[in-house]
């Protein structure tokens, strides 16, 4: 078996680059980003002077993850205002860029409705934008707030439902600091488990089809120097029976009013195994993932990703023949089925754990209370 034992010593930041930040240099304001379409192979960093700019980076996924799409949405619109380009029309191609991830299209509000408070008052125009800007970063420090609270609730939910320690837990696409103001969402989890020595191994499922378990979760795992073993997506049922995972974390895009939760494909699978096999299935996700707009699950958006992304791998170093960019790895001409998305129902989710406190059993009347900022387990938090 191939895999990552834990490391001795203090922990190091997955990258000492950050996943996103605000710069203003002499010829103006922009925003860096860490394209995670380079990882784990290179660390570059886009900068985008635009929000057209910084929409092509949310598409290709150089930057990505629900809680920092919000974050960069919100930037984006400040980016925007700062500028002098037209506000409204960067809102409204921002918050359209990913339709699946609600994040983003709170990020954009909330800085679009601050832009807008401040027009409304005669700041004008350059107060406007710095009401934007400050709206941005109030988010972005109020979701590394949330990562960290996120990260005690869930291990005290696995202490409580794992009593002893030795935590196997497994992991589905990328859910770290890559994705967050802070340590991220479901990964952050797992980092404090490790960090209090009790998580005994870190199941990473690559996460077909562009691996963002094997490219970003293993990158930072390793460089936290956690116990981590990557398996095939397909793998994760033999695993199952062989009764080697004690809890399933994962974060999410979309949180339904009645619980339904939306995230990467691959998700509703490993709830059906963690069900027929009696383990805890646990997602992990700040309070902005809630949409109380979104009844249920089948009214959630899924995106469809190219078929090139299924057809084609990409390979750092490696020359590229496909229309996608990568390397063909299915006949010319294969069609594609390529969700980027699927949608758990909300009897297969254990919890939910949110910066407010834990939900469970998950139902929609417990999901409408963290509204009020109450902690919620069961009733009651």
């Amino acid at each position: 078996m191939a895999d990552q034992y834990a490391q001795t010593g203090e922990d190091k930041r997955p990258t000492d680059i950050p996943a996103l930040r605000w710069e203003e240099p002499p010829e103006g304001p922009v925003l860096v980003l860490l394209d995670q379409t380079r990882l784990p192979a290179e660390e570059v960093e886009l900068v985008c002077t635009d929000a057209p700019a910084l929409v092509e980076a949310i598409r290709s996924l150089a930057v990505r993850g629900a809680p920092l799409l919000g974050i960069a949405g919100a930037y984006g619109v400040a980016l925007a205002a700062v500028r002098g380009y037209d506000v409204d029309d960067a809102a409204n191609a921002l918050a359209g860029a990913r339709p699946t991830a609600v994040n983003l299209a709170v990020g954009v509000r909330r800085a679009h409705a601050a832009y807008q408070a401040a027009l409304a008052d005669g700041g004008g125009a350059p107060r406007a934008a710095e009401a934007a800007l400050a709206a941005a970063r109030a988010l972005h420090r109020e979701d590394a707030e949330a990562s960290a609270r996120m990260a005690a609730h869930g291990l005290a939910l696995l202490d409580e439902l794992l009593p002893g320690g030795g935590h196997r837990v497994l992991t589905h696409c990328n859910t770290g600091s890559l994705v967050s103001g802070g340590e991220g969402t479901a990964f952050a989890v797992a980092l404090a488990a490790h960090r209090a020595g009790r998580l005994r191994r870190l199941w990473v499922d690559e996460t077909r089809p562009l691996l963002q378990g094997a490219r970003l979760t293993a990158y930072e795992a390793a460089r936290n120097g956690m116990a981590y073993t990557l398996l095939a997506d397909n793998a994760a049922g033999s695993l199952f029976a062989a009764g080697e995972v004690d809890a399933v974390l994962i974060g999410a895009d979309r949180i339904a009013a009645d619980g339904s939760v939306a995230n990467k494909v691959g998700s509703y699978p490993l709830a059906v195994l963690a069900r027929y096999h009696h383990v805890p299935f646990i997602v992990v996700a700040p309070v902005t993932t809630l949409d109380p707009d979104t009844p249920d699950g089948a009214a959630i958006e899924v995106e469809q990703r190219p078929g090139y992304e299924v057809t084609e791998i990409s390979v750092p170093q490696v020359p590229v023949t496909g229309a996608g960019g990568g390397v063909p790895i299915a006949p010319l001409g294969t069609q594609a089925y390529n969700p980027a998305f699927d949608v758990t129902p909300p009897e297969l989710v254990t919890a939910i754990v949110t910066e407010e406190g834990v939900v469970s059993p998950v139902t929609a009347q417990a999901l409408a209370g963290l509204g009020a900022g109450a902690p919620r387990r069961g009733a009651a938090g």
